[in-house]
């Protein structure tokens, strides 16, 4: 697997992914957020928890009546998740794919594009890697995680959000959410 920027105005610099991904261990979003911003069903993201596909990080499901908690790294995967099933890529792929985004850290993760020959996902470092697997007939699409990046902060900028000590929930411990609100008033 390799990495393209996802071209111009779909980069997010390393201190912001951070700051969003580091946020995991007390602000968390609710299944149903986690399915609006993701754009799919609360049986499907119920499904994927269970079967360990993409699992909340923030906090598991612990018996009858209790919440699940994504964070907003959950939620990007989520989303990737359910762009790969629409392209007819197989559940199996899916999943190393997913294994793979988590064993390489948060580092760079909204500088990756996933590629897809529609059987294996490929990830590309260097726009040239993009080129080279065009070129070698192999890519058929490509999703820049840097834009799936940019709207799942978009989605949760106008979502609640939950901290995770209290269970409260609250837009301004989110603080993608509370720079947002800045933005649109100032």
């Amino acid at each position: 697997m390799s990495v393209s920027s996802g071209g111009p105005g779909s980069r997010v610099d390393s201190a912001q992914a951070g700051a969003l991904i580091g946020a995991t261990g007390e602000v968390g979003y609710r299944g149903p957020t986690a399915c609006h911003a993701a754009g799919i069903t609360y049986r499907q993201l119920d499904y994927w928890a269970r079967t360990a596909l993409v699992e909340p990080s923030v906090r598991a499901a612990q018996g009858s009546g209790s919440q699940r908690l994504y964070s907003f790294r959950d939620i990007l995967v989520l989303k990737v998740v359910k762009r790969l099933l629409d392209t007819g890529i197989s559940l199996q792929q899916i999943r190393a794919a997913v294994q793979h985004l988590r064993d390489r850290g948060t580092d760079d993760l909204a500088e990756v594009t996933l590629m897809s020959d529609g059987v294996s996902v490929y990830e590309c470092t260097s726009p040239h890697e993009v080129v080279d697997l065009l070129a070698g007939g192999q890519g058929v699409f490509g999703i820049a995680l840097g834009r799936v990046w940019q709207e799942v902060a978009g989605e949760l900028a106008e979502l609640p959000s939950v901290r995770e000590e209290d269970g409260l929930i609250t837009a301004d411990a989110d603080e993608l959410a509370a720079r947002r609100r800045t933005r649109k008033t100032g």
